[in-house]
């Protein structure tokens, strides 16, 4: 049987194994590669004169993507609107937080999030990167946790937190060389026990994994666009490499002995020798004079380098088609583009995001429902766990277009808050407003005082004046 230090330490060292692999998809979107694919002597020739170059489409593939995953709030299990959860989702700033977490999770193949009480009575959901958590699951169970690990540094001690359904083990150890691991007293008031009872009753650490495949591991967005990106930076290198001395016309003089100039004696005046006439004066005059009879100028036509830009737009081809990124945001050529014809050439992107959407989309609902937990609330929970999130439409489109759309769904009765949702933007809390305020109109209409949805009355408004007597 394990016991809870052993596990601590294999989990450790499974987030050490996973933070090598982490750092590399990181520098990757940060643009930071080694030139691969040239040449020892191509090296050997530029040093290091390309080693921070890099035309980055590391990150907009990624970029792409979460731009579009946007989460406006839950449903519960009848379908209305949790406003506890959406609260508690705002109260955490995930609204802000949630586009880094996903953005990591595309970058690195996973990330975490954390529904906890670090001061004991205020439920607090963080996110965590990939290099300093871990969740572990029942085997043969994929979506059920064991346990969880979050690990942090703090000046000279390494902390290390053991999630388990019944118990926290709260841990830490000196970061220099073989420090061992015992019971955390930082941070603790005296007598408080390093671990504690779960009060959860369930591993609060979820993982969000960017899912693509039944088994397997998450994978990052980034592993089929690595290998044509360092093809692409290589091929810059060549053509910079090219413009620098063979994109220009080079002329030659033929029939003539290179130019020299007579070494004269400063003391005694007599010519001791010759030297070469250095060419860089004429190139900076611009004048040469040719005194040799027959002797001419040839010139050679400058090097083409429309190749290399071709083979470096089909590599760039490659990456829209193999990452499902519409050619308008690797390219940037939309001349005479029509909306139906953007339209599908995003048709790829917005089901990759959809597909995300679903992925995600369970962790944010288990979040969710722990948040539930944490609050005391279980009949909740359990209904946020059968709920749905409401997303914003991963669709672009115009403003006409939308507004086209929502009036032929009015034509054929659909109700208004439907409609509104389908709004890109628009927030829950935005639509029970407008609600409330079509209400305050339809009881104003009822009650005799249309005037009102206008313009404010006076207060010292003078009564109806009565008709005169008929005489």
């Amino acid at each position: 049987m394990e016991t809870p230090l052993q596990m601590t330490v294999r989990l450790y060292g499974k987030i050490q194994r996973r933070r090598t692999e982490a750092r590399k998809w990181s520098k990757a979107y940060e643009g930071e590669r080694p030139l691969l694919f040239a040449s020892p002597e191509f090296d050997t020739q530029t040093g290091g004169l390309f080693e921070d170059f890099a035309d980055n489409w590391c990150a907009v593939v990624p970029d792409a993507t979460v731009e579009r995953l946007m989460p406006l709030g839950f449903r519960l299990e009848d379908g209305t609107l949790d406003q506890a959860a959406g609260r508690a989702w705002r109260r955490s700033e995930c609204d802000v937080e949630i586009g880094l977490a996903l953005l990591e999770a595309l970058i690195t193949g996973r990330s975490y999030a954390l529904v906890w009480k670090p001061n004991g009575t205020d439920t607090e959901i963080t996110f965590e990167h990939a290099s300093h958590a871990v969740v572990e699951y029942v085997p043969g169970r994929r979506r059920v946790r064991a346990a969880g690990l979050k690990v942090w540094r703090d000046h000279g001690t390494e902390f290390a937190t053991l999630f388990t359904p019944d118990v926290v083990y709260r841990w830490q150890r000196p970061t220099r060389a073989g420090g061992q691991w015992t019971g955390r007293t930082a941070g603790l008031s005296r007598g408080e026990p390093s671990h504690i009872p779960n009060p959860l009753g369930a591993v609060p650490l979820v993982e969000l994994p960017n899912r693509s495949r039944l088994h397997g591991k998450p994978r990052s967005e980034l592993a089929t666009v690595v290998p044509l990106q360092d093809a692409v930076n290589t091929l810059w290198a060549h053509l910079l490499t090219a413009s620098d001395g063979l994109a220009l016309p080079a002329r030659a003089v033929l029939g003539m002995d290179r130019p020299v100039r007579e070494i004269v004696d400063p003391e005694s005046g007599e010519v001791v020798g010759e030297e070469d006439e250095p060419l860089d004066r004429f190139r900076s005059d611009r004048l040469l004079w040719l005194e040799k009879e027959g002797a001419s100028i040839a010139e050679f036509s400058g090097a083409d380098l429309s190749n290399y830009l071709r083979v470096i737009e089909v590599a760039v081809q490659h990456i829209a088609a193999q990452t499902r990124t519409p050619p308008t945001y690797l390219i940037g050529q939309m001349v005479n583009v029509s909306a139906d014809a953007l339209a599908a050439s995003e048709a790829g992107l917005v089901a990759k995001v959809t597909e995300k959407q679903r992925h995600f989309g369970a962790a944010l609902r288990e979040i969710m429902r722990l948040e539930a937990l944490a609050a005391g609330e279980s009949g909740r929970a359990e209904s946020l766990a059968l709920g749905s999130v409401i997303w914003r439409d991963p669709q672009f489109r115009s403003d006409s277009q939308y507004s086209d759309a929502l009036v032929k769904l009015k034509a054929i009765g659909v109700p208004d808050e439907a409609l509104w949702e389908r709004i890109p933007g628009v927030t829950p809390d935005e639509i029970a407003r407008w609600k409330s305020m079509r209400d305050d109109q339809a009881s104003a209409i009822l009650g005799g005082d249309p005037a009102g949805l206008f313009a404010p009355k006076s207060d010292d408004q003078d009564e109806t004046d009565e008709l005169p007597e008929a005489a």
